[in-house]
């Protein structure tokens, strides 16, 4: 949900945890969301086998 709401981005860019004019890691912050967001997904449905 983190991930989701960072990647939405509320802020307009006022706010980010690695500005993206740094070239190679400004772009970082927003895979860290995705990641989030994919092992969410891959908990939420995965984890449902084993139950």
């Amino acid at each position: 949900m983190i991930g989701f709401v960072y990647l939405l981005n509320p802020t307009g860019g006022l706010i980010e945890i690695i500005p993206d004019i740094i070239p190679f890691v400004g772009n970082l912050d927003e895979g860290a969301a995705m990641l989030l967001i994919w092992y969410g997904l891959v908990e939420f449905f995965e984890g449902r086998k084993f139950r």
